[in-house]
């Protein structure tokens, strides 16, 4: 079987500017679209789940990794897109979940959740260990994080070699790791990782690798995690500046094949999301960003549907939503702040997205699916398509795509992947330069 994330990794470190975008996500929704996209651009896809979303006891889909694996491969299979295009991976693997309990309870649960993704056949494993237990101190250090990354590296590799995987399975390191799903707080001016910093975080895994038997293992650790300055909060967004990571990147110079993963690049633009790939962050994360468009589309469409449907057979899924959130504030209620009004804006509109923990809900599922209903028995005006979603009727009226809700939310998602793909494929890039359009929305 091709390792595909290992191939980019050698032609990048070979010096072509090439790299991959990773979908942080578990929505159906965004999975499709990113397959689509994936398809689309004759390029593989890596699909990696959280240890939020998905856990050996379910997280808050409700999904273990098998299951989430299975959800991926049906909705490939429905598209006709070849499984072995598909990579798999875990992000924030470690005691993220278990925090509150000691570190021993912690980093045991730790330990299985590993296993529960390597069994599954998921070959891109973050391991993050960079988090404070109750008792730990604070911050946890390197020497720790190191530690305990090689306590479940040692389970990894161990998993995997019963499970036949032994070489497939490629690893993800770092302990300057931004919060999973961007910044609980209000940010200020960021700054890169010091280089001296991520050397010593080098430093202190290898060593710590070799003290549990896998001084071997370096060539399969394929990124780490450093910040670049780029981030988000609820309303505003950090862009990246390349002239503040010139130094951070010669770390780099002597590790053959490693690279940098970039977390929280949600909402850069094209051309910040080319510079980091060019700037050796060729793995690029992205989550909340794509639960934000598909929010933004599924809006648009409840105001169309507002235009066409009755008062008593709407779907209310705007209103749904805020009464499920209201009822069950524990996703957002310590992340969003002010006034009533204020939590509002943030709970239906703010970048870091804790809407999207809802969508599992039963009652805000079956809005969702009356909406799409609503309007799939009607032929939905190009005025109101123009008027909700732009990009959408430009490619409506190109005949490229079909005036349909389902396939109206999938584009606007794609829209929101269709910057790294550009970022990270040359053929995406070539096809861009040659392509012209009325108003920019179909390049890709």
């Amino acid at each position: 079987m091709q390792n595909h994330l290992w191939n980019t990794v050698r032609r990048h470190k070979a010096g072509e500017t090439v790299g991959i975008y990773s979908v942080c996500s578990a929505h159906p929704a965004v999975l499709e679209a990113a397959i689509r996209q994936a398809d689309f651009d004759d390029t593989y896809v890596l699909i990696e789940a959280t240890s939020n979303q998905v856990d050996q006891f379910g997280g808050y889909t409700g999904m273990r990794p098998a299951d989430f694996r299975e959800l991926v491969y049906s909705i490939a299979d429905e598209i006709g897109f070849a499984r072995d295009r598909l990579v798999l991976g875990g992000d924030h693997l470690g005691p993220n979940r278990w925090q509150k309990q000691p570190a021993a309870e912690a980093m045991a649960n730790a330990e299985t959740l590993v296993a529960t993704y390597v069994e599954a056949g998921y070959t891109k494993i973050h391991l993050d260990c960079s988090m404070s237990c109750a008792g730990d101190p604070v911050p946890l250090g390197d020497e720790l994080v190191a530690q305990r990354t090689a306590r479940l590296l040692r389970v990894a590799e161990d998993t995997a070699a019963r499970a036949g995987l032994a070489t497939e399975t490629l690893y993800v390191i770092g302990t300057e790791v931004p919060v999973p799903g961007g910044a609980h707080e209000t940010l200020g001016e960021l700054t890169a990782t010091p280089p001296e910093a991520a050397r010593k975080t080098l430093d202190r895994h290898r060593a710590a690798f070799a003290e549990v038997g896998l001084t071997d293992i370096w060539p399969r650790i394929v990124a780490l995690v450093v910040q670049p300055a780029v981030e988000f909060d609820h309303l505003q967004v950090i862009d990246y500046r390349r002239a503040g990571t010139a130094r951070l990147r010669t770390v780099l110079n002597d590790e053959p094949g490693l690279l940098f993963e970039a977390h929280s690049t949600d909402y850069q633009d094209q051309g910040r999301l080319a510079e980091l790939v060019e700037d050796h962050w060729a793995i690029l994360k992205v989550g909340p960003g794509l639960t934000f468009a598909m929010r933004e589309a599924l809006f648009a469409l409840a105001k169309i549907e507002d235009e066409l449907v009755p008062v008593d057979e709407r779907s209310d899924l705007i209103d749904v939503i805020d009464g499920q959130m209201l009822a069950h504030p524990e996703y957002w209620e310590g992340y969003y702040e002010g006034t009533a009004t204020d939590q509002q804006i943030a709970r239906r509109f703010s970048y870091s997205d804790r809407m999207r923990y809802y969508w599992p809900d039963a009652e805000i599922e079956q809005a969702t699916n009356r909406l799409y209903a609503n309007l799939a028995k009607l032929d939905i005006p190009l005025p109101l398509i123009s008027q909700f979603l732009p990009d959408q009727y430009a490619r409506v009226r190109a005949g490229t795509l079909a005036p349909e809700p389902r396939a109206l939310v999938v584009d606007k998602i794609r829209d929101a992947l269709r910057p790294y793909a550009y970022a990270c494929f040359p053929a995406v890039r070539d096809r861009a330069t040659t392509t012209t359009t009325t108003n920019g929305a179909l390049f890709v």
